[in-house]
């Protein structure tokens, strides 16, 4: 996998497929994929039909560990501490099934958490009679010192592992994950991070962050075709986890030295093209300055969220800094249908936007990417204008 000398843009909106009559303020829900990635995804879908069996027996275990090794490089970790899998979500149910948790153990997490992870860790935890707790957090935040004080009052003996987003899905907050792990290793709790929306969003440093498993997305930020995350455990953790589909590599006729990487790389047969353009993503991302593309992206929301939200009438769900906010805003509104707000917003205004509710609050988020600019949030908040004005916002 070479890095191709053609993925140079002068105008980083020429580079995605996007469609052009659509205002597109939803990249945090399952991003974009630009032109060059995916011309290499389709290479090697192209490279599986050619040969079936040479690309999935042989060919694709080799790609897929110079895509990890890459992977591995970009977030400053071990290569055999990754392992790839469709989505977070994924991820997260490896974790909670093999965790052991006895009747009576805590999980603590916190109240505005991506619902998809709420429900696998109800699941798991009522089915070995545990506890997860949904610690309530203030909103909005008035500091880092304030976020941790709430969360910390969830704390308990029986406490056996904290879980938390690195950054919220509904609210779209930077969460002070850092300071969460250095506490929980201080009070002998395990840590697990859910960062779907951090590779390719802020900075990452997996090693220094030192959270006992870690998953992350691919495809959201970082640009890749849908269907590639990654979950990253420590060494002394990995024998802990059973697989999520028991296949060829348990008990293995042929074991690699992981059996982590043996349990849970390959579940059968399935198109893994989507883990192997991750090289091409981050050479995508070097040769188009996305550290400085994205501050600029950052800088945009934050001039934006507080003028939306006061249109609307409220305010943000924390202070507008870097430590906080990152390149999504959400914006607290009140209406009736927040499922009709967003078809609305689709289809009488052609804006991609979602429309989320969380613990009985409706947030607007806007994401904003290289391809997004001044006029695009000019019709939003003209939009927002016209819905006010109809009383579809109140």
């Amino acid at each position: 996998m070479e890095e191709s000398e053609n993925i140079l843009y002068n105008n980083l909106k020429e580079a995605f497929m996007l469609r052009e009559d659509i205002t597109f303020f939803n990249f945090g829900s399952f991003g974009a994929c630009p032109k060059p990635i995916f011309e290499e995804y389709q290479r090697f879908q192209r490279e599986l039909e050619y040969e079936p069996v040479q690309f999935i027996v042989n060919k694709g275990p080799e790609y897929m560990k110079e895509s990890r090794v890459r992977l591995a490089e970009y977030l400053t970790c071990d290569s055999d501490d990754l392992v790839y899998v469709p989505n977070p979500t994924y991820a997260v149910n490896i974790v909670a099934r093999s965790l052991d948790l006895k009747a009576g153990d805590e999980v603590l997490s916190t109240n505005i958490e991506y619902g998809a992870c709420d429900r696998t860790w109800d699941f798991y935890c009522a089915e070995k009679g545990a506890k997860y707790i949904k610690q309530t957090i203030s909103l909005p935040l008035t500091s880092k010192e304030a976020f941790l004080s709430d969360f910390w009052k969830g704390f308990s003996d029986k406490t056996r592992l904290v879980f938390l987003s690195q950054i919220t899905s509904a609210t779209g907050l930077i969460l002070p994950v850092k300071e969460i792990c250095e506490e929980a290793k201080r009070r002998g709790v395990l840590v697990f991070i859910d960062g779907a929306h951090v590779p390719g969003h802020i900075p990452l440093n997996l090693t220094e962050l030192n959270a006992d498993f870690y998953t992350g997305a691919c495809h959201k930020w970082m640009l890749t075709p849908k269907g590639s995350s990654f979950l990253h455990v420590k060494s002394e953790h990995q024998k802990q986890l059973d697989p999520l589909v028991v296949s060829w590599g348990y008990k293995s006729d042929f074991p690699s030295q992981s059996q982590f990487l043996d349990y849970h790389q390959f579940n059968g047969t399935r198109d893994f093209s989507a883990y192997l353009t991750i090289p091409k993503a981050i050479a995508f991302m070097k040769w188009n300055n996305w550290l400085g593309e994205a501050e600029d992206c950052r800088i945009l929301v934050q001039k934006w969220l507080p003028r939306l939200c006061e249109l609307v009438g409220s305010k943000p769900l924390a202070p507008v800094t870097d430590e906080f906010i990152g390149q999504m805003g959400s914006i607290p509104v009140e209406c009736d249908n927040p499922i009709d707000l967003k078809n609305i917003l689709y289809n009488e205004f052609k804006i991609e936007i979602p429309v989320m509710v969380q613990n009985g609050q409706a947030y607007i988020r806007f994401s904003i990417n290289v391809f997004n600019t001044e006029e695009d949030l000019v019709r939003l908040e003209n939009a927002l204008k016209d819905l006010k004005e109809r009383k579809l916002i109140f």
